[in-house]
């Protein structure tokens, strides 16, 4: 009998009346009716089809019945028929469906099989096709009048919770397993769906978005752009620290991306933190869904867990720079001829399982709001709800999915206030106003993070603007700004270069001259919040640059980094010495009439701060000038006219100070010290920058012999009053001991080891550990933490992987270079002079960083092709040939720790297709 014939069959033997039971022993007769699955989906669409005219009959369940119980039709065939005819308008009868889908749960209960009897696994797309009608199913069932009679949305429910608890998928296309999550995404946010569908619904997807793409994904990567093209998942299976389940690599790079946010590589230096992600991306063989899961519960995680970095900055990242981090991401990440991945799916699928997340959203918003209220500041927002409308603002999630997950999401007023974004900022921002007005607005901007980009936008312009025009009245309101409040730089930070910032200050510094103003005494105080801006910047973020670049013209930072340095007076020459003996006779000289403007236009600005220090020390060793004359030489400089150059001065009394060791001879630089600091008018930037070196001479216990207690007192407390609140990544302070500094590196290790394993976000200051110990030092330190007993190989491996390979300053040593150079050759011989039996886990734990560290120093490579020089040091090819030849030479003589090593990067595809010397 045709298949075809069969659905005649059917129709006549109903039709005709024949009963179930003598249509069941006609169709065993038939040899045509074989149990195969094409022969089984005929006989359930020729009873299904009839449904269509003769809805809810009994008759035809009875049919289905008997040839579920005769084997003519298997269980998963005739749910996977059923629910795909269930599609049609002409079955949407509450009393047809709730009887198909009571005969299928019955016949699957009286069979007595496992649950994964329900789903048909012909192929991956019949199962994917499967899941997508049951959603559908179910949405009609919720959708079709209410009946006393019929059960339908309990029928449905139970039917496609069975089969989401269940099913197993493999390798099906990558873009229906997204279009089925985002159909069981859109199910999630219905109120009315049960208990059980929920869970079931819930554990499904996100299983599948943590747990998709890994083993296809490893084993099709064997170039520099590994290719996603299928999805795998089995439910159920978990592997708690998987490479699809990595939050300690993410937790580590935004920590310090956040903590070095102001220097290269940081998160504010252009598209740098996107093209890290994308290294991370490739060379960890992510699938999109796994990567965008990992890297927003990963911040989340960071926020709610931080100490050091303000939680409101924390809360600014998420919102306003994440977004736009990710569309650089998506631009870069894409590889011309490649399969496009579908990066707005796995992005759905990211908010919905960080939404899922209900306790460290909570979390969260709780840690914002509580540091908000200790700044005054008044409460953000929900940080999700912020962060999926700035998704939708940057085009990475639409509309329809936000609502279908929020249906109480409205587009924010500020779209609309920011369609003139230099009118509204302008407005409420200008040099024309006071000074602390400006405060009201920068608290409402602060408090609304989908402002911040722009905000960042609008300053940087002005503030470049100002600076090539020279125009210190604007130049000097956004400058003054940027140093007295530190969230405004913090903001900043997040979104543009600091680095062209300071550039434009100095530039200004360089090229400003008092001969062309009209009021030099009022310029050169413009001017000063210039300088204290760029020195308390180059402080703040420890940018080390000896120069700042900006186009074609660089300027030096040694006009404001080395103002405490003291010249000869004799070894003075050109302009410095006429400056020098100019404003040295007008300040220090018994017969001076005082500081003209003839004076101020006569000098650079520039060259009066690089002599500051100079006029100082001459001043105060010089015998002719008693206490009265230095007092009043001192009281213009405490001044808004002069006290910007106090940085330098300050610094340089507190060094002679100390050295002479609080000699008599120090009796008149400590009178001045006293001076400038206490006066109501030094700037708390001077102050600040001066603190360090003040609270370590006021340590001493001889400043006890020449200073009143009153009068430390006094100092200590103006100078904490003035420290930065968010300064973070720099030296102990001088309260601390040599050891506790010292004791710092290894003890910022063991925290983040100790972080990791217990699942919370590590942290580790990789820079500040190497400004103490060295870079070499600190990498054995670190060996020897990663081998501390209990230690986990992948936590371990992960941790090592990211110090050698997060891209750093280019002035600063790359360990990446120091690691394979010097250390790894050291903790191979020190393995090697082990007993065998004690080898085996460190040479496995080395060769897994060697692997980890070749890979992601590939694909740093590969997405920094414009920086000059490569991000590690050295270009991975060329780094791999030396290790190769260097391995195999160690081999020859012995070695049974780089065998391991070798063996471990010859059996990885990825390596040997990119490093063909370990073949």
């Amino acid at each position: 009998m045709s298949l075809s014939s069969l659905d005649d069959l059917t129709r006549n033997s109903f039709v005709g009346g024949l009963s179930s039971s003598k249509v069941g022993v006609l169709g065993s007769g038939q040899p045509s009716l074989s149990p195969n699955s094409a022969t089984q989906r005929a006989l359930s669409n020729s009873v299904l089809v009839l449904y269509r005219s003769f809805p809810g009959d009994p008759v035809l369940q009875e049919y289905l019945k008997v040839a579920l119980q005769n084997g003519l039709l298997s269980i998963a065939i005739f749910v996977s028929t059923l629910l795909s005819m269930a599609r049609s308008p002409e079955l949407h009868q509450p009393a047809t469906l709730d009887m198909l889908c009571r005969t299928a749960l019955d016949a699957h209960y009286s069979s007595g099989q496992s649950s994964t009897d329900l789903a048909d696994y012909d192929s991956p797309i019949t199962v994917l096709t499967t899941l997508q009608d049951a959603l559908a199913l179910l949405r009609v069932a919720h959708g079709l009048p209410m009946s006393h009679f019929h059960q339908l949305t309990t029928s449905a429910s139970e039917l496609v919770a069975l089969l989401f608890s269940c099913v197993e998928i493999s390798q099906g296309p990558p873009a229906q397993c997204i279009a089925l999550l985002s159909d069981a995404n859109s199910m999630l946010s219905h109120d009315s769906i049960s208990q059980n569908v929920r869970q079931a619904l819930e554990a499904f997807t996100l299983s599948l978005g943590l747990f998709v793409g890994d083993s296809e994904a490893k084993a099709s990567k064997t170039t520099e752009a590994p290719l996603m093209h299928n999805f795998h998942l089995v439910v159920g299976k978990n592997d708690a620290m998987s490479s699809n389940n990595d939050t300690v690599t993410f937790s580590l790079t935004l920590n310090y991306l956040l903590t070095h946010r102001a220097e290269e590589f940081g998160v504010g230096s252009g598209s740098d933190a996107a093209r890290l992600f994308v290294s991370m991306f490739r060379s960890n063989s992510w699938a999109p869904p796994v990567f965008y899961t990992q890297l927003l519960l990963s911040a989340f995680v960071c926020l709610s867990e931080t100490t050091i970095i303000s939680p409101k900055l924390w809360a600014s990242f998420i919102i306003s720079r994440l977004p736009s981090i990710l569309v650089t991401f998506e631009k870069v990440v894409y590889v011309e001829g490649a399969a496009p991945e579908n990066w707005r799916g796995a992005l759905q699928v990211a908010v919905t399982a960080l939404m899922r997340r209900a306790d460290l959203l909570e979390r969260c918003d709780r840690v914002v709001d509580q540091s908000a209220q200790q700044d005054g500041l008044a409460p953000l927002r929900s940080i999700f709800r912020d962060l999926i409308r700035q998704f939708q603002h940057s085009g990475l999630l639409e509309l329809q999915f936000i609502l279908a997950i929020d249906p109480n999401h409205t587009q924010s007023d500020l779209m609309s206030e920011l369609n003139d974004q230099d009118g509204f900022f302008s407005s409420r921002l200008s040099s024309e106003m006071e000074f602390e007005d400006a405060r009201s607005s920068i608290e409402r901007i602060w408090n609304e993070p989908m402002m911040h980009k722009a905000f960042s936008e609008f300053a940087l312009r002005r503030f470049k603007a100002a600076a090539s025009s020279l125009d210190t009245e604007t130049l000097s309101f956004w400058a003054r700004m940027f140093y007295s409040w530190d969230l405004v730089l913090d903001l900043l930070a997040l979104h543009q270069s600091i680095g062209e910032l300071v550039f434009h200050a100095l530039v200004c510094l360089q090229d400003f001259d008092c001969e062309t103003v009209g009021d030099p005494q009022t310029g050169v105080s413009q001017l000063g919040h210039v300088v204290l801006f760029a020195q308390s910047t180059l402080a703040r973020f420890h940018l080390q640059n000896e120069v700042f670049t900006y186009g074609k013209r660089q300027v030096p930072a040694r006009l404001v980094r080395s103002t405490a340095v003291v010249y000869e007076v004799a070894a003075l020459s050109g302009e410095d010495s006429s400056a020098f003996n100019t404003w040295y006779k007008a300040i220090f000289d018994r017969n001076s009439e005082g500081i003209e403007d003839t004076i101020i236009r006569s000098v650079k600005p520039r060259t009066l701060l690089k002599i500051s220090a100079t006029l100082f020390s001459s001043a105060m060793r010089d015998p002719e000038i008693d206490n009265e004359l230095l007092n009043n030489g001192v009281s213009y400089f405490t001044g808004s006219l002069l006290n910007w150059t106090l940085v330098g001065v300050v610094l340089n009394i507190t060094r002679e100070i100390s050295q002479q060791g609080f000699s008599p001879a120090t009796s008149k630089p400590l009178h001045v010290l006293r001076t400038l600091l206490l006066s109501p008018d030094c700037p708390r930037t001077i102050r600040c920058l001066c603190g360090q070196a003040i609270t370590t001479l006021l340590a001493d216990k001889r400043s006890q012999n020449t200073m009143s207690p009153a009068d430390t007192t006094a100092i200590v407390e103006a100078v904490s009053r003035a420290s930065f609140p968010n300064l973070n990544s720099t030296p102990a302070p001088a309260a601390s001991s040599t050891a506790q500094v010292l004791a710092y590196p290894r003890r910022a290790i063991q925290d983040a080891i100790a972080n990791a394993r217990a699942s919370k976000a590590p942290s580790l200051d990789v820079d500040r550990c190497i400004r103490i110990c060295g870079p070499a030092q600190f990498l054995r330190m670190l060996w020897s933490e990663l081998l501390a007993p209990g230690g986990d190989a992948d936590v371990n491996a992960r941790i090592a992987t990211f110090v050698v390979t997060i891209p750093r300053p280019f002035n600063t040593p790359p360990l990446m270079l120091n690691f394979f150079n010097t250390v790894l050759p050291h903790l191979i011989a020190m393995i090697d002079a082990r007993q065998s039996g004690d080898q085996t886990v460190p040479a496995e734990l080395l060769g897994s960083i060697v692997c980890s560290a070749l890979l992601a120093s590939l694909h740093l490579d590969l997405v920094f092709t414009e920086a000059p020089r490569p991000v590690l040091g050295q270009a991975s090819p060329s780094l791999a040939r030396r290790l190769a030849a260097d391995l195999r030479a160690r081999v020859s003589r012995g070695s049974n720790v780089s065998k391991t090593i070798l063996q471990r990067l010859s059996s990885s595809p990825s390596i040997v297709s990119n490093f063909p010397f370990f073949k």
